[in-house]
């Protein structure tokens, strides 16, 4: 039983850059549809699905006599993890609507700033799923592109990728970098579920539990690795927990990050001169409202170092916290529509929000 999942979203287009580098900046903000259920949707969902699986795989002869002890009562629970249907190479797998989230910005399963517990795409225990996404957000000074995929092994590993192209526009000039000058960056991502079941373990309070880790390479040589004389390469270490409460709609996650990125590493890792190198925690959390089966509401927030502050002088390169508010629409399970407004703190100069749209779609 195979099952494979694309995922596409389709965003605000980034200017394209004309500059000879490229400085490939992240924060932008994929918000992403919660992966949260609605109980009595989801459920009917689930018991849909079955009974269609059920038809399809009964004998048209004619009904043979069972002996009473052979009979069992038949349940559809709304489970995120029956891999026991038989379907084809690109049916919509066995686990419910939402339930695996979306792309974040750096590749991951979550939201758009954060990554959850929860492993990407549908497939389940017994399927193997695939994702591929693209994202793009418009502030008032920069533009950023995020573009990749990943592959779900049994609901139970991922692995996923993820490059940026982070665009200056006119603040390239006021750095003497030139117009659009841009900073790219590739994420390679892991992650591991541990232990948990978000959807299935409703009478537990255990959340689903999983780690992960993000080896991030920073192309540019100009800014990162030569004006600034910052690491190019580094790895994030995250843990993840997260929880549906079915019988509320909601879905709420916490993740802890160890990192040494400078703006998630599109402006490197450690502090100037080789100093403020250690891993420092930073908290990100989440939180979604599934109104109806096929419309959320949420919002995420994400803390972020500040080592690189005076780099210019004066409050110069000052990293902020940032946050987002979201609403996403799956007309069909296939396709999905994210809205959302970003505030992602000071950028370089001056401080950045702005509106981003994401389009996804499933086969």
């Amino acid at each position: 039983m195979t099952e494979i999942t694309w995922q596409a979203e389709g965003v605000i287009d980034p200017m394209k850059s004309r500059a000879k580098s490229r400085w490939g900046t992240s924060l932008s903000v994929v918000v992403l549809l919660a992966a949260t259920p609605l109980s009595a949707a989801w459920a009917a969902d689930a018991q849909s699905t079955e009974s269609t699986a059920n038809d399809a795989m009964e004998p048209s002869s004619t009904p043979q006599e069972v002996p009473a002890q052979e009979i069992q009562p038949q349940v559809a629970p709304p489970s995120s993890d029956d891999g026991s249907r038989e379907r084809g190479l690109l049916s919509n797998g066995g686990r419910l609507l939402l339930t695996g989230g979306v792309s974040t910005i750096e590749g991951a399963g979550g939201g758009g700033l954060v990554p959850w517990a929860l492993i990407g795409g549908y497939g389940t225990r017994n399927e193997l799923g695939a994702s591929a996404f693209f994202t793009g957000v418009d502030t008032r000074d920069f533009t950023l592109a995020s573009y990749g995929g990943a592959i779900n092994f049994r609901n139970r590993v991922e692995l996923s990728i993820a490059h940026q192209n982070f665009n200056l526009r006119e603040v390239g000039n006021a750095l003497a970098l030139g117009n659009r000058y841009t900073i790219s960056q590739t994420i390679l991502g892991a992650k591991v579920r541990l232990f948990g079941d978000a959807v299935l373990e409703q009478d537990s309070l255990i959340p689903q539990v999983a780690v992960g880790v993000q080896y991030k390479i920073n192309d540019d040589k100009t800014v990162v690795g030569g004006a600034l004389g910052l690491d190019r390469e580094d790895f994030d270490f995250y843990a993840s927990a997260t929880k549906i409460i079915l019988s509320k709609s909601l879905l709420l996650n916490a993740t802890v990050r160890l990192t040494r990125a400078n703006q998630y590493g599109i402006l490197g890792f450690g502090g100037l001169g080789g100093k403020d190198r250690d891993y420092k925690p930073q908290f990100e959390g989440s939180a979604a409202y599934l109104i109806s089966r096929k419309l959320a509401v949420g919002g995420e927030f994400r803390t972020k170092s500040n080592r690189l502050e005076g780099a210019l002088g004066g409050t110069s390169f000052r990293e902020e916290d940032a946050w987002d508010a979201f609403v996403a629409y799956a007309p069909t399970r296939n396709i999905s529509v994210t809205l959302a407004y970003a505030r992602l703190g000071q950028i370089a100069l001056r401080r950045q929000d702005g509106a981003y749209a994401s389009l996804q779609v499933g086969f």
